[in-house]
Order: C-alpha cells, then sequence, then structure tokens
C-alpha cells in the first residue's frame, strides 16, 4: 500500500514537471513546421517562473471567485491523476475512488470556475469569451458521455485500469471499428477542451477572438502562472486518459519496483510525443474554424461517438 501512494504521488510530479514542457514542445514544433524560428521548448517554464515573481493586481469589482479559481484551475488535474494510469498498468491507492466521468466531471468544474472568473472582473471581453467557452463545454459534455457510456458498455466499467484492461489490452479490439470511433471522437473531444485549431487559436492574442485564452486575460502574477500551468496540466491529463486508457498501455510499468515505475516516465513521455507531432499536422492542416462553425465540428464529434456506441451493438 505504501508503494501505491508513493507511486500516485510520484504521478502527481510527472504532470506537475512534464506539462509545461509539452505546451513547449507543441509550440516549438508549430513554429518549425511554418518555418519560423520558435521559442525555446523550456520557455512555459521562464513564463510560469517570471509570472511568479511579479506583482498580483486583483480589479475592485471582482470578488472571491476571481481570486480562488486559479488554485481550482490548478487543483482539479491533480485530483484526476490520482484516478488514471500515467505511470502503471495495475490500479494505485485512489484507483477506485472515481471513474473517468468522475474525472470528466472534475476538470468541468475548474472549466466552471474560469468562467465565472472571467465574468467577475467587470471587463467586456472575458464575458465575451466566457459565453463561447460555456458553449463549447455545452457541446463538449455530451461527446464525454456517450464516450464513457460506449467504454463502460465494452469494458463493463469507466474505471480506467479496468477499461484498459479489457478493451485495450488484447491488440484484436483495437482495430475494432467501436474502438476506432471513439478515439477519433476523443481526439476531437481534446481539440475542443484545450482550446487547440481548428476550434480556437491557443497563440492569438486577439480580445475579440479569443475562447479558451479569455479564461485568464485579467490575471497577473501569481495567479495567471497558476492559470498557465493547470492549463498545461489538464491538457497533458487528457492526453494521458486517450493514450493510456483508450489507445494503448504500452510503455506503462507492470511490476512493482520503482525502478520498473521510473523507467515508465521516458517511455510515457516518448509516446506523448508521437501524439504531439499528430496534433501538430492536425494544427498545421486546418485553419481556424469561425465561430458559428464550432458547433458543427462538436456535432460531428458526437456523431461520432454515438456511432461507436450503435457499431459495438450491431
Amino acid at each position: 500500500m505504501i508503494n501505491k501512494i508513493v507511486f500516485n504521488l510520484l504521478q502527481v510530479i510527472v504532470v506537475m514537471a512534464f506539462s509545461p514542457l509539452v505546451k513547449g514542445v507543441i509550440d516549438y514544433l508549430k513554429e518549425t513546421v511554418q518555418s519560423r524560428c520558435g521559442p525555446s521548448i523550456f520557455q512555459p517554464y521562464l513564463d510560469i517562473w517570471k509570472l511568479f515573481h511579479k506583482d498580483e493586481v486583483v480589479s475592485e469589482q471582482s470578488s472571491w471567485i476571481f481570486r480562488f479559481t486559479p488554485y481550482m484551475v490548478f487543483v482539479t488535474p491533480i485530483f484526476v491523476t490520482l484516478l488514471i494510469p500515467v505511470l502503471t498498468r495495475y490500479p494505485l491507492f485512489f484507483a477506485f475512488m472515481g471513474d473517468m466521468l468522475g474525472a470528466g466531471f472534475i476538470l468541468a468544474l475548474g472549466g466552471f470556475f474560469a468562467t465565472l472568473s472571467a465574468v467577475d472582473t467587470g471587463n467586456p471581453y472575458g464575458p465575451m469569451g466566457a459565453s463561447r467557452t460555456r458553449m463549447v463545454g455545452f457541446l463538449a459534455e455530451p461527446v464525454f458521455m456517450i464516450v464513457f457510456f460506449t467504454v463502460s458498455f465494452v469494458a463493463g466499467s469507466t474505471i480506467p485500469y479496468i477499461v484498459q484492461k479489457v478493451w485495450v489490452t488484447p491488440l484484436s479490439n483495437f482495430f475494432e471499428p467501436s474502438h476506432v470511433l471513439v478515439m477519433l471522437a476523443f481526439i476531437m473531444l481534446i481539440i475542443a477542451e484545450a482550446g487547440r485549431i481548428p476550434v480556437d487559436n491557443p497563440s492569438g492574442h486577439f480580445e475579440l477572438a479569443m475562447i479558451d485564452e479569455s479564461k485568464g486575460l485579467e490575471y497577473s502574477g501569481r495567479g495567471a502562472a497558476l492559470m498557465k500551468w493547470g492549463g498545461s496540466m489538464k491538457f497533458f491529463v487528457l492526453v494521458s486518459i486517450f493514450l493510456n486508457v483508450l489507445v494503448t498501455p504500452w510503455g506503462l510499468a507492470q511490476g512493482n519496483s520503482l525502478g520498473a515505475v521510473l523507467l515508465a516516465i521516458p517511455l510515457i513521455l516518448l509516446k506523448i510525443f508521437a501524439f504531439i507531432i499528430v496534433l501538430v499536422v492536425i494544427e498545421s492542416s486546418f485553419a481556424k474554424l469561425r465561430l458559428f462553425r464550432i458547433p458543427e465540428f462538436l456535432v460531428a464529434a458526437f456523431i461520432t461517438s454515438v456511432a461507436a456506441m450503435i457499431t459495438y451493438f450491431f
């Protein structure tokens, strides 16, 4: 039991330590593909460090929600990390405290508070971006539910470790049409939830076009650092669920020794790097959708997830 607690804490440390690096690699590769000289892959670490050492300015119109939100955005991905396989194939200490649907609701809670804080300051651009964020979230949540319902029908459970063992461990299950459709729907979900192209442009700073970035527009200093760090961890957690639960358990530690778990860290990062390359290709191949086209994108994800469920039964 002590080992499982230690490994759970190690998973949290890995997510906290390497999530800014994942964002830095994505930004660097995107700039390289566009034949531009991009920032260092360690730039997110420098940005977070700089923001932690800056003064924080808080609007006089804001309430306790504005001050509380950065901590909520920062903590919610850490809670989800305790429930999912990041480094091990076997369940850890907190594995059965919540399922994949519960993890989705925890992440949605952080997004809900971020939306409230964007409205709280009285800035005209914050509520505009917050309403768009809620529109995306409102359309993305049904996809979450249908994906997890399909998973529960196949695996008989929504606990990530059980899903991984029943569905993706036998190689023959990987090529089932229902599995392929669920993976496609979840990729579209990651793009929408993380504010990536074609749903949103994370590198854009035009207030009238912001969606996900507008939630942290009014933050400075420590609050801005926590918002950026929490956003990076949320993306890392979503990618971990996709790769380790729905795609393949390759790279995860099977033994109970500390050496096996430490060896899993570079293997998991290598798997995430492969996913990053796919994501960069997607983002470099499409333009940002207009606002009224975003619902069509998420409806397509919903139809794909429903088709996965229908395909499984018939």
